[in-house]
């Protein structure tokens, strides 16, 4: 992949985070203008599409999408959200090809009551993503928040599981990711499941 993103990628890459995101808006995930989307346009140098800033996630539109770099910072479009360099941060270090943020009360809560991390094991649904469904212990890592994204990053990168593809951010929300959006989706959906199982379990 190379750097050679025309505005037609950029525009297509908007449409299918358009599509994710009013997903997750129905759910309940991404009230309002809370939460942000990016799919990697590009490796080498890493370029991301991420949903602009201060957009309601239920109402974005093929062209509510910025171009940023490694750093998160945008090459083309307007605003996006503060939170894009983690975005960027993510698919550099795991290779992910689209990350996944969302504000979903399953998720805030048990950051709160795990703040440890939550270990996850015998579960059908660990298999949704890409873990044995018994006898084997799962972490879904919980990281300290932050407003500093490259501190909040380097917490993630301390924290995360290589048999996880999330992690629960304390009292703010989860971050997860996949080859593609619809892996990332996959992954998210089966990940608070699993937070509201833990939550209404205790």
């Amino acid at each position: 992949m190379t750097a050679d993103i025309s505005a037609l990628d950029l525009e297509e890459a908007g449409a299918v985070l358009a599509a994710e995101a009013a997903r997750f808006a129905s759910f309940g995930w991404m009230r309002g203008t809370s939460g942000n989307l990016s799919v990697v346009l590009s490796r080498d140098p890493l370029r991301l599409a991420v949903t602009a800033s201060g957009r309601d996630k239920g109402e974005l539109t093929a062209s509510d999408v910025v171009l940023v770099d490694g750093r998160g910072a945008a090459v083309r479009g307007g605003r996006p959200s503060a939170e894009a360099a983690l975005h960027a941060r993510v698919a550099a270090l795991t290779g992910a090809g689209a990350v996944v943020h969302v504000h979903t009360v399953a998720s805030v809560a048990m950051g709160r009551r795990a703040p440890g991390g939550i270990v996850l094991r015998d579960l059908e649904i660990l298999k949704g993503v890409g873990q044995p469904a018994h006898d084997v212990d799962v972490l879904l890592p919980v990281i300290a928040n932050s407003q500093d994204m490259t501190e909040l990053g380097d917490r993630l990168e301390a924290a995360r599981s290589p048999r996880m593809p999330a992690v629960v951010v304390a009292g703010h929300g989860l971050y997860v990711w996949g080859a593609d959006p619809r892996q990332a989706r996959h992954h998210t959906e089966v990940v608070e499941w699993l937070l509201e199982l833990e939550l209404t379990g205790r």
